[in-house]
């Protein structure tokens, strides 16, 4: 009967490793020209209130995830919050790489990682614990902002893990759902542990 804590999930806008098709994870690209007109369009959507209104904006801390969390902060009126939390997976060794490349570089590694959470890259990040690192900045979040509504900036990986735990569904979700820059999902917490996912990968504001 409470009010639910909405998270507000954007992806961040374009990078010329978007552009390239390479993993990007820990590496600090900044947006290309498109990735800002992509964020300031995200930023005018999100002002109109067209989703409700949102009570804190908080970010990754990589520059892609800034600007763009700048780009809406900026519009309301807001101040952007560093949320070491959700930044994306650290890919390790096959930073940069195509996913050719990284196939090739570690060709049964890379073939179980395309279906298996608990592998990781090379010096990287596991979905497993991407997933644990996220309910924990989850769990901040609803602390926090408890009833309110929270816009997150962030990254692919991070976004899908948040909708998984949300809609209550297995891993497979990571390897099947597709999320495009600059999009925006919402997902709603409730007091009594309940949880709905209202949007999934929006670009309406994009077209």
């Amino acid at each position: 009967m409470a009010p639910p804590t909405r998270i507000i999930l954007l992806r961040h806008g374009q990078t010329q490793l978007s552009v390239d098709r390479r993993y990007s994870g820990r590496g600090n690209p900044e947006l290309t020209d498109l990735g800002r007109r992509q964020a300031a369009a995200a930023a005018d959507r999100l002002a109109t209130g067209a989703l409700g209104p949102i009570d804190a904006v908080l970010s990754s801390p990589l520059a892609r995830t800034m600007t763009t969390a700048r780009a809406v902060a900026e519009q309301i009126g807001a101040d952007v919050q560093v949320a070491e939390g959700v930044i994306e997976t650290d890919f390790g060794a096959w930073e940069g790489l195509t996913f050719a490349e990284a196939a090739a570089r570690d060709p049964e590694l890379h073939r179980r990682w395309l279906g298996d959470v608990e592998a990781a890259a090379p010096g990287g990040e596991s979905f497993a614990a991407v997933g644990e690192r996220i309910a924990v900045a989850r769990e901040d979040i609803l602390e926090r902002f408890a009833g309110r509504s929270v816009l997150v900036v962030s990254h692919v990986t991070p976004i899908k893990t948040m909708l998984r735990d949300a809609l209550g569904v297995g891993p497979e979700l990571l390897f099947r759902l597709h999320l495009d820059l600059a999009s925006i999902s919402v997902a709603e917490y409730y007091p009594d542990g309940g949880s709905v996912v209202r949007l999934v990968n929006d670009t309406a504001h994009l077209q």
